[in-house]
């Protein structure tokens, strides 16, 4: 990882990842590898992680993955999440791109605990974009 800005996810700047607390860990063979802390407020009624910041975990590594490996933003078409076990603790994520198109990527992510338990895990369709902005420059 030392390539990268420990400030971004894996170079880009991700203001929501940031405020999440997901950390960038490492690239390996076409995998990416991250991070969360759970802390108070990642947590529902009952004390574990809520489904909420567990898609958001699933996602970017779906997401990085498939950015890492187009060399350009992605955007989630679609995801498939499965919840397995409660989330507690320090989780790390792993994506990887599956199948890549010329139009779109298929990825697959997964979350463990610190104890290898898996936790969720999902399969997403990614569409590389341009950054070309939309919005009139504003």
């Amino acid at each position: 990882m030392d390539e990268w800005d420990p400030e971004t996810i894996f170079g880009a700047q991700i203001p929501f990842v940031r405020y999440c607390g997901i950390e960038a860990i490492a690239v390996a063979a076409g995998e990416t590898r991250l991070r969360l802390v759970l802390r108070p407020e990642h947590a529902n009624n009952l004390g574990i992680a809520h489904g909420g910041i567990l898609c958001t975990l699933l996602d970017v590594a779906l997401g990085t993955a498939a950015r890492l490996s187009a060399g350009s933003p992605v955007v989630t078409l679609d995801m498939q999440t499965r919840f397995l076990n409660p989330g507690r603790g320090t989780l790390e994520a792993l994506g990887r791109v599956t199948r890549a198109g010329t139009s779109v990527l298929f990825c697959d992510a997964e979350i463990r605990d610190a104890g290898g338990n898996p936790v969720a895990s999902a399969t997403g369709l990614l569409k590389p974009v341009s950054t070309r902005r939309n919005d009139g420059g504003r």
